[in-house]
């Protein structure tokens, strides 16, 4: 089960298209670029919106090649755009039931989720009763997802979704973006050009550049790869996997266990076992060349230095390799790397000044 892509275009206005990659047949595959790069050019494609030559299969059924190409309405996609397209004339019932009846019309599909298990995924139970105009940024962005889903898809395409909302509606919304990553057993491909966003919600990331694939695989890696932007940006930073393995509740704190390495993060309520990635930023990860417990730093760990690059004239990048074989980044002053002589192959210990916790 995956999404196999190849697609290639000339555009009148000069830009070509020449793209080639997998995504799994579940979880959030992020298309990452500048503007410009082509992110939403093959999320058209892949809806049959824009014509071009290639081939693209999901879940093992041919949707084009050189001799077969179904048209949109043929193909079973649900489609968020930037701005939530709802229909003004009806309440947010009458939008998900139009949904429904239209995924009902377009053959036999498999029922990805209910409309209820939607309605209470998404939070908008109490919206159903009122009408698009009465409702937030956020508010409509959760029903116009919603409505994607009802139309039974075996891809969901999310083309910038959280762009128009502002910091608070953005915040606001994420926590729903990810129980629809954890709870659906379906293929996401999610264009974005905000690395937060895409550290929070994705799996794997195909990084465009200019209409080509520069670098694709798990986001984890390719954030943290000094041979790639992402990890040059002012707000670089790493995803580490784990899972819940134990509550302090004299102190408050929860125990992240990410292959050994223990993080101690601010208390949440969430089961021993639950599995969960912690984001953590560059710039918050200082070195030292012993372990250190006179310190106020909780997490502490030995880790090998894989790559040391100049971030600019002032900072360098220092790529990590912890005990698990997880890779985590490090932004520190040039002046303290050549004090401590930093090289790769060395033994360091990261301190962790600050972790978030990702549900």
């Amino acid at each position: 089960m995956s999404v196999e892509v190849a697609f290639q275009l000339a555009q009148q206005d000069g830009f070509s298209l020449d793209v080639r990659f997998d995504a799994p047949g579940a979880g959030v595959t992020a298309l990452f670029g500048h503007s410009g790069s082509g992110k939403t050019t093959v999320l058209r494609c892949l809806a049959g919106l824009q014509r071009s030559s290639g081939f693209c299969r999901v879940n093992g059924a041919i949707w084009q090649d050189e001799s077969h190409w179904l048209a949109t309405h043929q193909r079973p996609i649900g489609y968020v755009f930037q701005e939530a397209s709802l229909f003004p004339h009806m309440k947010v019932q009458g939008n998900l039931d139009f949904a429904r009846r239209a995924a009902g019309t377009a053959g036999e599909r498999p029922t990805v989720v209910t409309q209820k298990d939607i309605v209470e995924l998404l939070g908008i139970g109490n919206l159903l009763q009122r009408a698009p105009k009465n409702l937030s940024g956020g508010e409509r962005q959760r029903v116009a997802i919603a409505r994607a889903l009802l139309s039974q898809p075996q891809l969901l395409l999310m083309d910038e979704p959280l762009s128009a909302l502002d910091h608070q509606a953005k915040e606001n919304i994420l926590p729903y973006l990810e129980r629809l990553h954890n709870e659906l057993s379906l293929p996401v491909i999610y264009v974005s050009h905000d690395p937060a966003e895409v550290a929070r919600l994705a799996d794997r990331m195909v990084l465009l550049e200019q209409g080509r694939v520069k670098a694709s695989g798990p986001v984890a890696g390719l954030l943290t790869s000094l041979k790639l932007p992402l990890a040059h940006l002012s707000n670089a930073s790493s995803i580490l996997e784990g899972q819940v393995s134990g509550h302090d509740h004299s102190f408050h704190l929860t125990t992240i266990d990410c292959g050994g390495n223990r993080f101690l993060v601010p208390r949440e309520d969430l089961r021993i076992g639950t599995r969960t990635r912690l984001q953590i930023q560059a710039r918050d990860v200082s070195l030292a060349l012993s372990s250190r417990h006179d310190t106020s730093i909780l997490n502490i760990f030995p880790a090998d230095i894989i790559d040391v690059r100049d971030a600019d004239a002032t900072q360098l990048l220092v790529q990590l390799r912890l005990l698990d074989e997880q890779t985590l980044l490090a932004r520190i002053t040039r002046r303290s790397g050549l004090a401590l002589g930093l090289s790769p192959g060395q033994r360091v210990y990261a301190q962790v000044k600050s972790v978030a916790l990702l549900h």
